[in-house]
C-alpha cells in the first residue's frame, strides 16, 4: 500500500497534463494528444525541475500506461477485417516495414546513432509513429531523452507529410484508394493520417485507415523479434544478466501486454466487444498514450536530447524520404496508383 501511495502524485500529474493534451489533440488533430502530451511535459520540466517525490509515479505511469494502452487498442481491432481489407496492401507493407527496419540500422549506424534511437524511430517510422514507438520502448526500456528525441523526431515529419503528401497525390493522379492505400503505408501516424486523407478527399480517408491498422498489428511480431533479438546479443552493462538458455530466453523476453493484446482482438473479433463501447474504448487509449507521454516528458533532461545532436533528426528525414519513395514505388508495381 505504501508503495502504491507514492505512485499517486507522479500519476496523477500525468493524468492531469494528459487530459490539458487531450483537449488540445482535439482542437488541432494534426498534431494530436500524444505530442501535446511530450512537448507540455518537456516544457514544464524546463520551467522547473521534476519534485523527487513525483519521480516514482512518472516512471510508472511511462511503463505501465504505455503497455495498457495497446492492449485497449486491440479492442478496434478484429482479425477478419484486417485480413480482408488489409491484404492488397500486405507486400507494399512489408517492403517498406523492412525498408525502414534495415534503413534505420544501416543509416542509423553510418551516423552514429545510438541503438536504441535507431530502433525507436526505425519503428516509428515503419509502423505507426507514437503507438509503435510506445509498443517498443516497453520492450527495450528506452532513455526518456531517446522516447521524447523520436516521437519529436516522428512529428516533425508527420507534419511533413500532411502538408505534401495530398499535392503530390494529385499530381500523380492518384484515385482516393490509391492514395488512401499510400498514406496508410507510408505516413507514421494515424491522426495524420486521417488528416492527409482528408485534405486529398473523402473516398481515400477510409482506405487510409483500413491500411493503417492493418499496419498498426506489425507491432507485434516487430516488437517480440526486437526483444528477442535484444536479449540475445548478451549484457551490453556490467549490471545486465549472462545469457540465457533458448527457452529461458523466449519465457522471459515475451513481452505479457502482447499477449493481453491479442486476447483484446480475439474478442473483438468474436463479438465480445460491444459496439457502444468502442468510443469510450478510444478515448480511454488515447488518454493512456498521452498520459505515458506526459509522464515521459516530465522526467526528461534535456541536457541529455542536446547531447545527441541532428543525428537523429537527420536519420529520420532519410527514413521518411525512404519509406515515402519504396511505397510509392512498391505501389506503383502492384498496379495500385491509380
Amino acid at each position: 500500500m505504501a508503495r502504491q501511495l507514492k505512485l499517486l502524485p507522479g500519476v496523477g500529474v500525468a493524468v492531469i497534463l494528459a487530459g490539458f493534451a487531450t483537449v488540445l489533440g482535439h482542437a488541432v488533430p494534426v498534431v494530436g494528444a500524444p505530442v501535446f502530451a511530450i512537448v507540455g511535459g518537456v516544457t514544464a520540466s524546463l520551467l522547473r525541475p521534476v519534485p523527487v517525490v513525483l519521480r516514482p509515479g512518472l516512471g510508472f505511469a511511462g511503463k505501465a500506461a504505455l503497455q495498457g494502452s495497446i492492449v485497449v487498442l486491440g479492442t478496434a481491432l478484429s482479425f477478419r477485417q484486417v485480413i480482408t481489407t488489409g491484404s492488397s496492401s500486405l507486400p507494399i507493407m512489408i517492403g517498406s516495414l523492412a525498408i525502414a527496419l534495415v534503413g534505420a540500422a544501416v543509416i542509423g549506424r553510418l551516423m552514429g546513432v545510438g541503438r536504441d534511437l535507431q530502433a525507436l524511430i526505425g519503428v516509428g517510422t515503419a509502423i505507426c509513429g507514437a503507438s509503435a514507438i510506445a509498443a517498443t520502448d516497453a520492450v527495450i526500456s528506452a532513455s526518456e531523452a531517446d522516447v521524447s528525441y523520436s516521437i519529436a523526431t516522428i512529428f516533425t515529419f508527420n507534419i511533413a507529410a500532411v502538408l505534401t503528401f495530398p499535392s503530390l497525390g494529385h499530381l500523380l493522379g492518384m484515385t482516393p484508394h490509391g492514395f488512401g492505400q499510400w498514406a496508410g503505408t507510408a505516413i507514421n501516424d494515424m491522426s495524420s493520417v486521417v488528416a492527409a486523407g482528408s485534405v486529398f478527399g473523402h473516398g481515400a480517408t477510409s482506405t487510409a485507415i483500413v491500411v493503417k491498422l492493418a499496419r498498426t498489428l506489425m507491432i507485434i511480431p516487430i516488437t517480440l523479434g526486437i526483444s528477442f533479438w535484444r536479449s540475445r546479443q548478451g549484457p551490453m552493462r556490467p549490471d545486465e544478466a549472462p545469457r540465457r538458455s533458448l527457452g529461458a530466453h523466449v519465457l522471459g523476453t515475451f513481452p505479457v501486454f502482447i499477449a493481453w493484446f491479442l486476447v483484446a482482438v480475439s474478442l473483438n473479433t468474436v463479438g465480445q466487444v460491444p459496439r457502444s463501447w468502442q468510443p469510450g474504448l478510444s478515448i480511454l487509449a488515447q488518454l493512456m498514450i498521452a498520459t505515458a507521454l506526459a509522464a515521459i516528458g516530465l522526467s526528461t533532461k534535456m541536457t541529455d536530447i542536446r547531447r545527441a545532436g541532428m543525428k537523429p533528426l537527420a536519420l529520420g528525414g532519410a527514413l521518411w524520404v525512404l519509406v515515402g519513395t519504396a511505397s510509392l514505388c512498391l505501389q506503383s508495381l502492384s498496379g495500385g496508383i491509380r
